[in-house]
């Protein structure tokens, strides 16, 4: 496939072809009409000069001095010569320039009427020029046809000169036109070509991301690989770090499992329930960590997504799950809030907060959203125990396993944490009016 240079280059050269070409014809025709007019005006009043000169006496004799004044008309071979018919189609009067040449037949033309075209005369083309009058005498009324030749030799060598000097400046202005197109569509171009250069240094390891200065048509593209390049960049390192958190969390109950199963004498019961301890501990570890994985995270395809309609399907399969409660829910969400989440994202750390509130209440669960400048704030508060301000500053202290998780808590707050931290949001627990927990979650609107 071509390159854009290239497709540009050979657009932009097709159309300036065009253009010049057009222009040539353009010209040509007008210069080729003009001067046809030319030579047109030229025999009108070399026809008039004979007019001028003609004298016709009573009996309808036509006399013409034998020195005329167009020197033209006077000269053999000059190229023109002229010649007066009358009424009864032959020749009255001929110059001494038609001395010799074939004299071309012609009709006699009304008085007033002008004729002017191109025919053929011993094989050569020439231009005749005829003018109709009515002679007037005293005694009567005497049609004549003014005839006026010329061949086209002259004129076609015009016309030859002129396309000559047309198309080779036209050629020379075609080839400045190309070289100045070329130079132009490499300065305008340079943006793009930067930007493959930086994307190849990144896909060899040389950059991290693209850094140079583009215009406001490119700025919006660079911007975008940047955002994708860091969002991969992040999801990577929460990988890696993943696995290495989940490789740490394990190592501590494998190794207390293994002390039980070596443990000889102890007493089978306490083994039973000391292994169930630690499967069910590493049970949540892999969970969190599944979980965490799972996170999408913020990137600049994602698509803004309605709260209400979430809220409402959470807080209906919560309610499922937890069917012995029936509390007092109160939702304050404008259909208008949406947020920029992924959706499995948004259902993760709703769901585990809906979980939690429901948990933990007594009778009553509020939940509202509003704007507040460019943030999102969402709050979810209950009229349980609330949390321990001990329990709060462990669960809102980043890089806490899950292995090491507020008792009571399980890995719900924990995993909210992290899907806050991935949006860059912020997270905070406090004690409500109703002494329960508040749960107040910053998000970015845009």
């Amino acid at each position: 496939m071509m390159s854009l240079n290239q497709r540009i280059l050979l657009s932009a050269t097709l159309v300036l072809l065009i253009f010049i070409v057009g222009i040539a014809l353009t010209l040509d025709r007008a210069f080729y009409d003009s001067a046809r007019l030319g030579v047109q005006d030229r025999m009108l009043a070399q026809a008039l000069l004979l007019m001028g000169d003609a004298e016709v006496d009573e009996t309808g004799v036509l006399h013409m001095p034998s020195h005329l004044l167009d020197t033209e008309l006077s000269g053999p071979n000059s190229g023109t010569y002229a010649f007066i018919m009358n009424q009864a189609q032959t020749i009255a009067w001929q110059s001494v320039s038609a001395l010799n040449k074939s004299i071309p037949a012609q009709r006699p033309l009304k008085q007033g009427i002008r004729n002017f075209k191109q025919v053929e005369i011993d094989g050569k083309a020439h231009f005749i020029y005829s003018f109709g009058v009515a002679w007037t005498t005293e005694t009567n009324v005497y049609p004549l046809t003014f005839n006026v030749v010329t061949d086209m030799t002259l004129f076609d060598a015009q016309i030859e000169r002129y396309r000559e000097d047309l198309w080779g400046w036209l050629g020379v202005m075609a080839l400045l036109l190309l070289i100045t197109q070329m130079l132009v569509l490499r300065w305008g171009l340079q943006p793009m070509r930067q930007v493959s250069t930086e994307l190849a240094a990144i896909e060899s390891g040389l950059q991290k991301n693209v850094k140079g200065i583009y215009p406001p048509e490119l700025k919006l593209l660079t911007d975008s690989i940047n955002s994708l390049i860091n969002h991969e960049r992040k999801q990577q390192k929460r990988y890696r770090n993943g696995l290495a958190d989940l490789a740490h969390s394990l190592k501590t109950p494998l190794t207390i499992l293994y002390g039980i199963i070596n443990i000889e004498g102890d007493n089978e019961q306490k083994k039973r329930t000391a292994i169930n301890e630690q499967v069910h501990r590493m049970d949540n570890i892999i969970q969190y960590h599944l979980r965490r994985a799972a996170t999408a995270g913020s990137s600049p395809g994602t698509r803004l997504i309605t709260l209400r309609p979430i809220v409402n399907r959470i807080i209906n399969t919560v309610k499922r799950a937890h069917y012995s409660k029936h509390p007092e829910i109160k939702i304050e969400v404008d259909d208008t809030i949406n947020l920029r989440i992924d959706e499995g994202d948004l259902m993760e750390l709703l769901g585990n907060l809906v979980d939690n509130a429901f948990k933990w209440c007594h009778r009553v669960i509020h939940f509202s959203a509003k704007y507040q400048q460019d943030k999102i704030i969402i709050r979810i508060e209950d009229d349980g125990p609330g949390i321990q301000q001990n329990a709060v500053k462990r669960i809102l202290e980043r890089g806490v396993r899950a292995d090491q998780s507020t008792p009571g808590h399980g890995i719900g707050l924990a995993i909210v944490r992290d899907i806050v931290h991935v949006y860059a949001g912020e997270l905070s627990i406090s004690q409500n009016e109703m002494n329960g927990a508040s749960i107040i979650i910053k998000l970015s609107r845009y």
